[in-house]
């Protein structure tokens, strides 16, 4: 299946420094996200410095990237965005801070009023369910997103 390479709406705003998927944070995980038929994509390498475990990636940070890929299929899938308002998170499989890439993928389950239900998942690279996550969504009015946080929409880039 294509994958088509989401444009980032945030990039050149003042002050913008999302420790998910802000490129230039320095202490960031630096996210990339596709559009891959009906799911928001990254592939991402996880690294020793967000171990918790010796070689083991830390299961916060695995409820990070959960976190923020289920923000970007909003974004992107119902064009609002606003906060996660509720996560549960299952840890089935350890991953190795070795790994050379992990498939972190989510996607709009249910949206009602300004709520919004997402699933995400995590997958070693052997393809393996590593972790899941179900996350409750409050989504902004679209006048509130523009006003407070610059959002108006999230497209694909052109060419990809």
């Amino acid at each position: 299946m294509e994958r088509k390479k989401i444009k980032n709406p945030w990039l050149g705003a003042e002050g913008y420094n999302c420790f998910g998927c802000a490129p230039n944070n320095p202490y960031g995980v630096k996210m990339e996200f596709y559009e891959e038929g009906d799911k928001v994509v990254c592939r991402w390498s996880p690294r020793a410095e967000y171990q918790g475990w010796i070689d083991t990636l830390h299961g916060g940070v695995q409820a990070v990237l959960l976190d923020e890929i289920c923000a970007w299929a909003v974004m992107r899938q119902v064009q609002r965005t606003g906060v996660t308002s509720k996560m549960e998170t299952q840890y089935k499989r350890s991953i190795s801070t070795n790994e050379e890439y992990i498939d972190i993928e989510a996607k709009v389950v249910d949206q009602r009023r300004n709520l919004v239900t997402v699933e995400a998942a995590i997958y070693n690279k052997e393809g393996e369910l590593c972790t899941r996550a179900q996350c409750l969504y409050f989504t902004f009015s679209p006048e509130k997103a523009r006003e407070e946080m610059g959002f108006v929409s999230c497209e694909l880039e052109e060419n990809e």
